[in-house]
């Protein structure tokens, strides 16, 4: 005889297969992002130096550092949190997150005088987040050659990277247009 169905049936949507084979539903909410996972990782730049955050200067610049001053690690031991993303992205989002003294600060970005400035700002970052958010970089690989380096591009203007800048005696953390097929030391970041 027929096999009953129970009411409990099974509702399927229709899946595309999209670039990469990414499978993808299309009832879903659009970029919704779920925290998955946070990686603890010191950032390095293309001369080895690593990524310190200095809250009370309000400023993040890649500095030489000493054994001694890494253990104590203020400022410079990030949290990577990654993020679930229901539509399939170019890169991983993550968002930047340190600790300084007992505060935790996150990483966003900000129009100020018509130009992007990368601030570091006290507070937690979201487990959800339901749309577009200025915390947001996708993690892309620098190389297709090197698996530890990576860029970040930031979430809310594509083409824009997180980099470095000479000012004075700085490395400064900056937000910096890639130029087409151009491969900038300045953007590689390894974790």
């Amino acid at each position: 005889g027929r096999v009953k169905m129970s009411a409990e049936e099974i509702l399927v949507h229709p899946v595309e297969l999209g670039k990469n084979f990414c499978l993808y539903f299309d009832e879903l909410e659009c970029d919704a992002l779920c925290k998955e996972k946070t990686l603890h990782r010191v950032l390095r730049n293309v001369n080895s130096q690593l990524l310190v955050v200095r809250p009370d200067l309000n400023v993040a610049a890649f500095e030489d550092v000493t054994d001694q001053e890494m253990q104590s690690g203020k400022g410079m031991h990030f949290s990577i949190h990654c993020y679930k993303t229901t539509t399939p992205l170019a890169g991983m989002p993550v968002a930047f997150s340190v600790q300084v003294e007992d505060k935790s600060y996150y990483m966003c970005c900000e129009r100020e005088c018509g130009e992007m400035i990368v601030r570091f700002k006290e507070g937690e970052v979201p487990k959800e987040i339901p749309g577009e958010s200025n915390i947001i970089f996708f993690k892309k690989s620098f190389t297709s050659c090197c698996s530890k380096a990576f860029k970040f591009e930031y979430s809310m203007e594509r083409g824009m990277f997180l980099a470095f800048e000479e000012e004075g005696c700085l490395r400064k953390l900056i937000l910096k247009k890639l130029l087409k097929d151009e491969v900038d030391e300045t953007m590689k970041m390894c974790l």
